[in-house]
């Protein structure tokens, strides 16, 4: 994905290229820094992206587009500047004040961290303009679908069919991380009738079930398959550039990282984008924990998971393909699926004990059978990651240091030693930040004992 970035000064280029060098990775194909209404504007870009590119100072305008619901930019409107997130932040931003009280703005902290200490997240489905946040989305219940199971089933394909297909239009060369789970295999599955060549990437430890079933998934479809076999040795020689880019020390959303990032960066060798099934669990009631749910309730689980998508999994997304100079499409997030997901009555997401059950429902023909039944496995778990992390930070920090260091200085108290272990590395690279507060933190993580 690209990179925005600017300063609401005139003349400010300077400080607003160091804000994109730190951003470089994010797109290398074009940059333009220009002043419009007393604001530095700044932009890169892919190639992907780099279509009506020059147009942007005619706009008053830098934006950070893949497609319809992932979006972030910044513009002169009316006279003021407008900061602009979509609907569930799959695309980044934050914004900050400099010590004069100048506004500034980055898709990444790493950016904004050029020109100041103070960093805030701009939400998803929020504006900011001149100083005030104004939400114009909020994702809610809505009247259930009275149709048959078999009709839902066929239009929820058709809806994930139009967008996976209108993406694979505008580019010859893509690829689908595959972990050979229901939502990836899902995106890979309907995007290959559409390309003569689909690349797929897996990740893992040798004899981790993602790499089994990917490779399944692979033969059915017919795609050129790419495996990254990985070793503990190759998960702490990678570590520290995962937390850099990741800018989160979150223990279970590091360690779904890694493989992540181990797999867009060996999809960078061959394609500029790829399909990621992310969202799909969200949407579709994927989790176990969910079984214990309220049925009454679930929907309303479900919106408030989604909701959190943003600076958990998504930022996953985001900072792994971007790392990579590449674009990931969220075809499960396209606001066409998502009205329609939020439509769908729970008892046919989350049927009996079988979570997602629509959704295998509507691809069980397009699926060999034993992925379109496969239960839920988050990253860490399916690519054979595991526990080991957490093992060797254990072993590695003392029990007197961890009482001593897990209090950060804005307050929160850190779970466990794998967490203290992240965070040392994450200090390194951004030192200790008083405000966290745009940092997400996963529900559930587990704790020492």
């Amino acid at each position: 994905m690209g990179a925005i970035a600017g300063i609401a000064q005139p003349q400010m280029d300077s400080f607003v290229n160091k804000m994109l060098d730190k951003m470089a990775h994010r797109g290398q194909a074009g940059r333009t820094v220009f002043d419009v209404n007393e604001v530095t504007f700044g932009a890169s870009w892919t190639e992907m992206q780099a279509e009506h590119m020059n147009e942007l100072e005619e706009q008053s305008l830098v934006i950070d587009y893949v497609a319809e619901g992932h979006m972030a930019q910044a513009q002169i409107k009316d006279g003021n500047l407008e900061l602009m997130r979509d609907e569930l932040g799959a695309a980044p931003l934050y914004y900050g004040y400099m010590k004069d009280g100048t506004v500034c703005f980055a898709s990444e902290v790493k950016g904004l961290l050029e020109v100041t200490r103070d960093v805030n997240m701009l939400a998803p489905g929020h504006r900011y303009i001149n100083g005030k946040l104004e939400r114009y989305y909020q994702p809610k219940t809505q009247p259930q679908l009275e149709e048959k199971p078999e009709a839902i089933a066929d239009e929820l394909r058709s809806r994930l069919e139009d967008t996976v297909s209108e993406f694979a239009k505008k580019n010859d060369v893509l690829g689908s991380w595959l972990s050979g789970g229901l939502d990836s295999s899902t995106m890979a599955a309907l995007v290959r009738p559409h390309l003569e060549k689909l690349h797929t990437f897996a990740a893992g430890f040798e004899d981790a079930p993602d790499v089994k079933y990917a490779r399944q998934v692979a033969d059915y479809i017919g795609s050129d398959h790419h495996e990254v076999i990985v070793t503990f040795a190759d998960l702490l020689t990678i570590l520290p550039d995962v937390i850099y880019h990741l800018e989160s020390f979150d223990a279970l959303l590091v360690r779904s990282s890694i493989t992540n990032y181990l797999v867009a960066q060996e999809a960078a060798k061959y394609v500029p984008a790829v399909f990621s099934g992310e969202g799909a669990d969200e949407l579709f009631a994927g989790y176990a924990y969910l079984k214990s749910v309220d049925k009454k309730m679930l929907a309303k689980a479900l919106i408030d998971i989604t909701q959190r998508l943003h600076n958990t999994a998504l930022q996953r997304v985001d900072r792994s393909a971007s790392a990579h100079g590449t674009i990931a499409h969220l075809a499960f997030l396209d606001p066409n699926v998502v009205d329609y997901a939020l439509r769908i009555p729970p008892r046919y997401k989350l049927q009996g004990n079988v979570e997602k059950w629509i959704l295998r429902k509507a691809m069980l023909e397009k699926l060999p059978i034993p992925v379109a039944l496969r239960t839920k496995a988050k990253f860490w778990e399916g690519a054979g990651v595991k526990n080991l992390l957490a093992q060797y930070a254990i072993v590695q920090i003392e029990e007197s240091e961890f009482k001593r260091e897990r209090t950060l200085p804005n307050g929160w108290i850190l779970n466990s030693k794998e967490e203290l272990f992240y965070y040392r590395i994450f200090r390194q690279y951004f030192g200790e930040l008083e405000n966290l507060s745009w940092m997400g933190r996963t529900k559930g993580a587990p704790k020492s004992p």
